[in-house]
């Protein structure tokens, strides 16, 4: 899982590969599809569409001549299921860290009382 997952993150970590990634969303696409708003080659798109694929977050298919390119969501659910598990640990030391603060709060409110000298 944490190969794949470091594999996942390295994939997104480009920003042609995370714009490619949001296309996707909305619906297959062929290489040039997606090629078309970028300056660079097809051959470069097709290396960033590798790029994902080995990381599992997009196949290509196969329908009459062209090669549509698909998005795997499924891998959004691993990324998620790692993102919250950390989420919660943080949270937690926060949630910790408040009740210490409101202890060291409670504490300097209180009016401390003077002694009576004998």
């Amino acid at each position: 899982m944490t190969d794949q997952l470091s594999k996942v993150f390295a994939a997104l970590s480009d920003p042609l590969r995370r714009d490619i990634v949001a296309r996707l969303t909305t619906a297959d696409a062929t290489v040039s599809e997606l090629a078309e708003p970028y300056d660079v080659s097809l051959q470069a798109v097709s290396k960033h569409l590798k790029v994902l694929e080995d990381a599992g977050l997009v196949s290509r298919g196969r329908a009459a001549q062209t090669r549509p390119v698909h998005l795997e969501a499924q891998v959004f659910d691993l990324m998620t299921k790692w993102i919250e598990r950390y989420q919660q640990q943080a949270e937690q030391r926060y949630q910790r860290l408040d009740a210490v603060l409101a202890e060291m709060n409670d504490t300097e409110a209180k009016p401390r009382r003077k002694g009576k000298a004998s």
